[in-house]
């Protein structure tokens, strides 16, 4: 992409750069899911797969809305959740209870990010006059909101199982 030097070109390269994020993690959640081994992380990591291969249907269907070829761009964002996650699964081996916890708190900062970048775009969108954009990234949005409630639900219910210290 050129040198971004107004709004439109903006509104696309973080349109890029989430559909890089979605595409990556449709991906990266059935490694997630088969790492998880509470049985209800699991099945949140596959349940939101699904959900994550909508979200990129939807982000083609705002390239098609804007006129523009659905395109990735590498989200240095995602790549650095996701080598914080590999780097620690191979240097600490963690415990199964310890890497529970460690891919909740993994999937909340995925999550947190993630609204961070819809709401921006939601925002763009708007005030581009893309009202259909809007409406599909919003979608978007509410279902990573939910997402993270669900993680977050799951994190302190594997929290109370931690023994106190000595």
């Amino acid at each position: 992409m050129p040198t971004v030097t107004s709004p439109e070109q903006l509104f696309e390269h973080e349109l890029q750069d989430m559909y890089y994020a979605e595409k990556t993690l449709t991906k990266v959640l059935p490694k997630l899911a088969s790492e998880a081994s509470d049985a209800e992380l699991s099945r949140a990591f596959t349940s939101h797969q699904k959900e994550t291969e909508k979200h990129v249907r939807n982000l083609e269907e705002v390239f098609t809305k804007i006129g523009k070829r659905a395109e990735a761009t590498p989200c240095p964002g995602i790549e650095g959740i996701k080598k914080e996650h590999d780097e620690f699964v191979s240097k600490e081996q963690p415990s199964s209870d310890v890497l529970d916890m460690f891919l909740t708190g993994a999937a909340a900062r995925t999550e947190h990010y993630e609204i961070a970048a819809y709401t921006g775009m939601i925002t763009m969108a708007d005030a581009l006059g893309e009202t259909e954009a809007s409406k599909l990234l919003g979608e978007n949005l509410k279902q990573e909101q939910a997402a993270l409630k669900k993680v977050t639900s799951i994190s302190e219910k594997l929290a109370g199982k931690i023994p106190a210290s000595a």
